[in-house]
C-alpha cells in the first residue's frame, strides 16, 4: 500500500479580530435597545428581557478571549449584528475561495510545491457559500490546479474527513498529492443577537497537503484514519434552497447555528474520547505513547475532559494545545490550526492525533507520526 503523509499545511487569518470586550459592549446594548423597545410586552409577561453578556463569562464558558473575522464593523453595529460583505459579480473569485486560495498558497509555499504538483482539491468546510460551481474548483482554478476537485461537508469534522479522503485518492492511485482546504466564514452563520452562542465563532481558513510519501523527504507519516457519524439535532442549521418553497421567515433563529450546548458536551466529550482511544489501540498503540493532541477547538473544558480521560490526568499545553483563546472555534479549521501553530518542536518518530468533532455528530480522528 502506498505510504501518505502530511507534506504541509497552511493558515489564513484575517487582519480584524474582535476581543470580548468589544463584542460585550455591543451586545449589551443591542438588548438595552431591545428590552426599552419592547418594554410593554416585558411588563406584560408577554416577551422575556433579554440578559446581558460579560468579557466575564464568555472566558469562563468557552476559554475564548477574541475570535478573527472577516468584517468588524458589522458585527459590532447594535442595529446590525452580523458581518457586511460587498456582493461580487460572478467572474470576480468568491469570498470562501478567496480565503481558501491564501491558505492553500501558504501550504505548497511550505511544502516547496507548485500547481503542477496537485492534481486535487477537496473543499471541506462546515459551510459553503453557494451550491454550485462548487468552491472546490473554483480554488482549483485559481490556483492553476489540473486534475479535479469537489466539496464536502461534516460540519466541524469537515477538515480530518477530508484528510482521509485525500489520503484513500493517494493510496488508490488516482492522485499523487491533493489539496484539503477548510475555509470557515463562521461569522455569517452565527446569531451574534444570542448570549448563549454568540462569542463562540470567528473566520478562518487552513490547507492540508497530503501526498505521496515518497515525493519529499519531511512530513508526517498518516498511519491511519478513523471516522464515525451519529445523528443528533443538538446542533443544527435549517438554512437552505428549501426554505423558500416552504413559506417561512428566511431570518428565523433556526436559519442559523443553534445548539443544546449542554447536551452535546455530555454527549461527545465521551464519544470522541473512546473513538481516539479504539483508533490508537488498533494501530497499536496507546494514548500514553502520543506525544501531542491536536483537538477540535471548540470548548476549553471538553478539550481537557477529553485529554483527562484519554491520559487519566490532565494534559498539559504541550500536550494539547489550545488556540481557541485566540481564534475562537473555527470549525472545521480548528484543530488544524493547532496542528499548524504547534508541531514543528516535534522529533522524528513522535506520535500525534488530529481529531476533530461536531454537529452531525461526527468524528474524525488521523493518527500520524513525525518523518
Amino acid at each position: 500500500m502506498t505510504d501518505v503523509v502530511i507534506r504541509a499545511t497552511g493558515l489564513f487569518t484575517p487582519s480584524q479580530s474582535i476581543s470580548n470586550e468589544e463584542l460585550v459592549a455591543a451586545f449589551n446594548t443591542y438588548v438595552a435597545k431591545y428590552n426599552a423597545a419592547h418594554a410593554a410586552e416585558i411588563a406584560a409577561g408577554e416577551l422575556t428581557a433579554l440578559t446581558e453578556s460579560s468579557a466575564e463569562f464568555i472566558e469562563k464558558a468557552s476559554g475564548i478571549k477574541q475570535r478573527f473575522v472577516l468584517d468588524k464593523s458589522g458585527v459590532l453595529d447594535p442595529t446590525r449584528m452580523y458581518p457586511r460583505f460587498a456582493p461580487r459579480p460572478d467572474d470576480a473569485l468568491s469570498l470562501e475561495a478567496e480565503i481558501g486560495v491564501a491558505a492553500a498558497r501558504d501550504a505548497l509555499a511550505r511544502a516547496g510545491r507548485d500547481a503542477a504538483d496537485v492534481d486535487a482539491v477537496i473543499c471541506a468546510a462546515s459551510n459553503m457559500q453557494r451550491p454550485y460551481p462548487a468552491m472546490a474548483v473554483e480554488i482549483q482554478h485559481a490556483l492553476g490546479i489540473k486534475g479535479f476537485a469537489f466539496d464536502m461537508n461534516v460540519a466541524c469534522s469537515s477538515a480530518t474527513f477530508g484528510i482521509e479522503q485525500a489520503a484513500n485518492a493517494v493510496r488508490s492511485g488516482s492522485a499523487r498529492s491533493v489539496l484539503v482546504v477548510n475555509p470557515e466564514i463562521c461569522s455569517a452563520h452565527l446569531e451574534w443577537r444570542d448570549r448563549d452562542c454568540h462569542f463562540i465563532f470567528g473566520d478562518v481558513a487552513t490547507a492540508i497537503l497530503v501526498e505521496r510519501a515518497d515525493m519529499g523527504e519531511r512530513g508526517w507519516a498518516i498511519l491511519g484514519t478513523k471516522l464515525a457519524t451519529s445523528f443528533s439535532n443538538n446542533i443544527r442549521n435549517n438554512a437552505g434552497f428549501l426554505n423558500r418553497c416552504e413559506d417561512t421567515d428566511p431570518d428565523a433563529r433556526d436559519k442559523l447555528f443553534r445548539q443544546e450546548g449542554r447536551k452535546v458536551f455530555k454527549e461527545v466529550c465521551p464519544m470522541a474520547a473512546e473513538h481516539i482511544s479504539t483508533h490508537l489501540s488498533a494501530l497499536g498503540r496507546a494514548p500514553a505513547g502520543v506525544r501531542r493532541f491536536w483537538l477540535h477547538q471548540a470548548n476549553l473544558s471538553m478539550n481537557q475532559l477529553i485529554a483527562r480521560r484519554l491520559l487519566e490526568r490532565d494534559a498539559t499545553f504541550d500536550e494539547a494545545p489550545v488556540i481557541l483563546d485566540q481564534y475562537a472555534n473555527t470549525a472545521s479549521a480548528g484543530s488544524i490550526i493547532a496542528f499548524h501553530l504547534h508541531h514543528e518542536d516535534l522529533a522524528q518518530g513522535d506520535l500525534g492525533v488530529i481529531c476533530s468533532f461536531g454537529a452531525g455528530y461526527s468524528i474524525g480522528s488521523v493518527v500520524i507520526q513525525r518523518r
